[in-house]
């Protein structure tokens, strides 16, 4: 399918420079150039054989030089499921790479491209109302950017107040990992007692190692 879709794409979308990412694990998908990607749809939506009438799913992926944006698009006519995405250059921690909107195309678009820019600080250009839809409109910086640094405070409340979030215990296990000599043979498990048989629950933060 998506060879025949490549070919299709290129034929009928000039400048997509659509390809066929075969996957090692999962699923494969179809990169086409970032410029083309409304048109692109558009066709993949109307075109007799296609008829991706369903978009499931828009995401964005952080990399050091891009972000990419992932559309799941489904075709309940033909039954056919589809993973298009698109490569957005990115030219500093902060910035905020543009696309096209495909909201004229889908309407389900609307939600799933504003959780895109909300997480991520992708613009999708020509969007009815971009703006955030789980952080506050004020909020600081992309939640999903792998260089995101929770802002202190908001609102004149601190945002992650230590005595609330507990880090010390929650990374217990990985700390002493860290420490051992042979880290892979270190094990550690949160299980409350409950879900254990009755004498059996470990001392609470017991860590062990392998054979012990």
């Amino acid at each position: 399918m998506h060879s025949e879709l490549v070919g299709k794409i290129n034929s009928a979308v000039s400048g997509a420079n659509a390809e066929h990412i075969a996957a090692e694990v999962g699923d494969d998908s179809i990169f086409v150039s970032s410029e083309k990607i409304l048109d692109v749809c558009k066709f993949l939506y109307s075109a007799a054989g296609n008829e991706f009438n369903v978009l499931q799913v828009v995401t964005g992926t952080d990399y050091d030089d891009r972000i990419e944006v992932s559309y799941i698009l489904a075709s309940f006519i033909n039954n056919l499921e589809l993973i298009l995405k698109t490569k957005l250059s990115k030219s500093s921690a902060d910035a905020t790479p543009e696309i096209d909107s495909v909201c004229e195309v889908w309407k389900s678009a609307d939600f799933l491209e504003r959780e895109t820019y909300d997480m991520v600080g992708v613009i999708f250009r020509n969007h009815p109302d971009l703006r955030r839809l789980l952080c506050p409109q004020d909020w600081e910086g992309w939640p999903l950017r792998k260089d995101y640094v929770v802002q202190k405070t908001y609102a004149g409340m601190e945002v992650n107040p230590e005595h609330k979030i507990n880090s010390a215990d929650i990374y217990f296990g990985e700390k002493m990992k860290q420490g051992a000599p042979e880290p892979k043979k270190v094990s550690y498990s949160w299980k409350k007692p409950e879900f254990y048989p009755e004498g059996a629950a470990p001392a609470a933060n017991k860590t062990t190692t392998e054979g012990e």
